[in-house]
């Protein structure tokens, strides 16, 4: 079986994974509240393992996995620096529409279809544990 289409969308799926460790990256530098801080860092580190294991998948099914979120997340990556909320709400508010909308139903909509099924198995299980995220950082908004 040839993967190059289920390669070429484990990339676009992984540069959102990128997108999202640096959209936190400049979140967690804006932070003060050392607790939520330290939530933050603990979804950053489950993108960055995410990363690792599509692109360890698309290694092993012969493709070559990017390295960066490409030029529009790179674009997308400059205008968050000068609009990040300096504000412990506003950068909540920040990262559940990135993790729900960006994170989850657009990783979702790229996806849809065009994968194997053991590729198919681990994104659904990133997007479970996406899922996952939205619910702490909706619980992180109510305290």
């Amino acid at each position: 079986m040839v993967y190059e289409d289920v390669i070429k969308e484990l990339n676009a799926f992984l540069k959102g994974q990128y997108m999202g460790i640096h959209a936190y990256e400049h979140l967690i530098q804006n932070i003060d509240d050392f607790y939520i801080k330290k939530e933050l860092q603990q979804i950053q580190q489950d993108h960055k393992m995410h990363a690792m294991r599509v692109a360890e998948r698309i290694q092993n099914l012969g493709g070559t996995p990017v390295d960066d979120e490409g030029f529009a997340g790179s674009i997308q990556e400059f205008i968050s620096r000068f609009t990040t909320p300096h504000t412990t709400d506003g950068i909540l508010r920040t990262a559940l529409k990135g993790e729900d909308f960006y994170g989850i139903q657009m990783s979702d909509e790229i996806v849809k279809g065009d994968l194997d099924e053991q590729s198919q198995q681990l994104v659904d299980e990133i997007l479970r544990h996406d899922e996952k995220h939205v619910e702490k950082l909706r619980s992180l908004l109510l305290q």
